[in-house]
C-alpha cells in the first residue's frame, strides 16, 4: 500500500477519535447523539462506541494509556452507580439502559425506550476496555470489575417478555416494544452477548428463533444473507472477528458472516452502478446507502422528477427507502470486506467531493441529488455528525480498522499474519454456534466474557465457553490492491 495512502488513513484515525474524545461530557463519559445543536441528548450506543475507540487511541498514540483509564472508569462508574430500576427517570433497568440519557444528569431523555440493541453496544465497549487494560494497577482492575459487573447484571431473559425472539425495548409506561429482534441485522451482537451471559443467558431457542426469519437473497449476481443497510453487515464486526466460524444457517451455504458482509459491500455498490432511480453521481465510486442523516423531510422536484426526501431513516438496497443520500463512513467501515472497491472509492470521494472531509473525519452524509446553492457538486451535506448506530459505529470502524486492515489486505483483525483469532475459547472444538448454543441451553457452559489480544489487537470471547476456534480450513484470501 502507497505511502501517502497509510498517512491518509492515519489521519482520519486521528481527526475522526477527536470526535470521540472533544464531544464527550468528561464528568460521566456520556457523549451527545449528534452535534446539531445544544442540550442534545446521549446515545448509550455512542458510548459504547466511544469506549470501543480508547484501546485504539492509546495504540495510535492520541492519548495515554493514562488518560484513556481515567475516561474508562468515569463511564463505567457512571453507569454502574447511576439510577437503577423501573422509575421513568431513571437511568436503566434490569441491566440494560435507555437509548438517550440526558447528557449531564445521566437520566432518560426523550421519553426513550429501555434499548437492548444499544445497551448490547455499550456492553460490548465496556468488555473491550476491560480485555485491554489488562495490567495489575488498581485502576486497570476496577475497569475489569465493572465491566464484568455491568455485564452480570444484564437480564437477558426478562428481555425475551414470555417469547423466543428478544424485544427491542421497554417503556416504564407502556411495557414492551411490540417489535422485536426478527431478520438478519445489527442484532448479531446482541444474540452472541445474551447467548454468553454467565447469569442470565437466552436460551438456545432465541437464537434459533432469531435465525429462522433470515432471508437469503440472490441480488446483482450475488447470493448473500438480506440486510437493506450496510450498517447492518458491519456492526457486530467491530467486536467479534466471524471469519470460519458459522452457524447451523451459515453452514447451509458453506460461508461465513465475514464473506456475507463483503457479499452485501458489493450489492451496495451494484445498486448504484444501475442506478434505477436515476439518482445524481452514482455509480462504480458513488456507492454508501446506509442509516444516516438526510436533507428532509421534504418533497422537491428535481430535473422534472418529484422526488421526496428524508431525514434520519435506515436507507437500504435494493428496495429503498433512498432519496440519493450516500454516506462516506459507510464505505469506510467496508475497507474491512472489500479494500479493493473501498480505497478507489475514497479515492474518488476525496477528489470529487472535498467538503466531505471534516474536522472529525468523513461527514455523516451527503446528497449530490438534492439541489443546494452553497455546494454544487455535492449538493446537499450534512453539518452534524451523529454518535448513534450510524455514523457513530463508522467513527469506531474507522478508527479501529482503516489502517490495520488494508495494511493487511483487509483480512488481519487480530496480530499478525493470515490466521483470524476472533471467537476464540480454551479446548474449544470446531463445530460452529450450533455446538455453542446448544451448551448454554444444557448448562454445561458458563464464564465471563474476556477478549484474547494477540499483537497490539484484540477480540473477545467467553472464557470457557466453547465459542469455536475458526475453521482453519476456510481458506484467508489476500486481494492486492493500491490506492495510489
Amino acid at each position: 500500500m502507497a505511502p501517502g495512502a497509510v498517512s491518509r488513513l492515519q489521519t482520519l484515525q486521528r481527526n475522526t477519535f477527536r470526535y470521540f474524545w472533544q464531544e464527550t461530557n468528561p464528568s460521566n463519559g456520556l457523549i451527545p447523539d449528534n452535534t446539531s445543536a445544544g442540550g442534545i441528548p446521549a446515545s448509550i450506543a455512542g458510548v459504547g462506541l466511544a469506549l470501543s475507540s480508547y484501546p485504539v487511541a492509546v495504540e495510535r498514540s492520541f492519548v495515554s494509556r493514562a488518560q484513556a483509564v481515567e475516561r474508562t472508569l468515569t463511564t463505567l462508574r457512571f453507569f454502574w452507580n447511576a439510577p437503577h430500576g423501573p422509575m421513568r427517570d431513571a437511568t436503566g433497568y434490569q441491566g440494560f439502559y435507555y437509548h438517550f440519557l440526558d447528557v449531564t444528569s445521566g437520566r432518560r431523555a426523550w421519553r426513550s425506550e429501555l434499548s437492548t440493541i444499544d445497551t448490547a453496544i455499550l456492553i460490548a465497549g465496556a468488555l473491550t476496555t476491560a480485555a485491554y487494560f489488562d495490567r495489575e494497577t488498581h485502576a486497570e482492575r476496577e475497569v475489569r470489575r465493572l465491566a464484568d459487573s455491568l455485564y452480570r447484571r444484564v437480564d437477558w431473559r426478562w428481555a425475551l417478555n414470555g417469547h423466543a425472539s428478544v424485544s427491542q425495548g421497554w417503556k416504564p409506561e407502556t411495557g414492551f416494544l411490540r417489535y422485536r429482534w426478527q431478520g438478519y441485522n445489527e442484532a448479531l451482537i446482541l444474540y452472541v452477548l445474551g447467548l454468553g451471559s454467565p447469569t442470565h443467558p437466552l436460551p438456545a431457542k432465541s437464537y434459533r428463533s432469531w435465525t429462522s426469519t433470515y432471508r437469503w437473497k440472490r441480488l446483482y449476481g450475488y447470493e448473500y444473507l438480506y440486510g437493506a443497510a450496510l450498517f447492518m453487515h458491519q456492526l457486530s464486526h467491530l467486536w467479534i472477528d466471524f471469519r470460519g466460524i458459522q452457524d447451523a444457517f451459515m453452514q447451509r451455504q458453506g460461508i461465513d458472516y465475514f464473506e456475507n458482509s463483503r457479499r452485501a459491500t458489493y450489492v451496495n455498490q451494484q445498486y448504484a452502478m444501475r442506478n434505477s432511480r436515476g439518482f445524481r453521481d452514482y455509480g462504480e465510486h458513488v456507492w454508501g446507502i446506509t442509516a444516516s442523516n438526510g436533507p428532509g423531510p421534504t418533497t422537491r422536484r428535481v430535473r422534472g422528477v418529484t422526488r421526496r426526501f428524508f431525514g434520519y431513516i435506515a436507507r437500504g438496497v435494493p428496495y429503498g427507502p433512498d432519496d440519493g443520500t450516500l454516506a462516506p463512513w459507510a464505505v469506510v467501515a467496508s475497507l474491512p470486506f472489500a479494500p479493493e472497491i473501498v480505497l478507489p472509492t475514497l479515492r474518488h470521494y476525496s477528489a470529487a467531493y472535498p467538503k466531505v472531509e471534516s474536522e472529525y473525519g468523513l461527514v455523516c452524509s451527503f446528497n449530490p441529488t438534492f439541489p443546494t446553492r452553497g455546494s454544487r457538486k455535492a449538493g446537499w451535506i450534512s453539518q452534524n455528525h451523529f454518535a448513534r448506530s450510524g455514523a457513530g459505529h463508522s467513527h469506531d470502524r474507522e478508527l479501529s480498522f482503516s489502517v490495520d486492515l488494508a495494511t493487511h489486505a483487509g483480512l488481519s483483525i487480530c496480530g499478525e499474519g493470515p490466521a483470524p483469532c476472533g471467537l476464540q475459547s480454551d479446548g474449544a472444538d470446531q463445530s460452529g454456534f450450533s455446538d455453542f448454543i446448544e451448551s448454554i441451553s444444557s448448562g454445561v457452559i458458563r464464564g465471563r466474557w474476556r477478549m484474547k489480544r494477540t499483537s497490539s489487537h484484540a477480540c473477545f470471547s467467553p472464557a470457557g465457553s466453547g465459542l469455536p476456534v475458526p475453521n482453519a480450513g476456510m481458506p484467508v484470501k489476500r486481494t492486492p490492491f493500491s490506492m495510489m
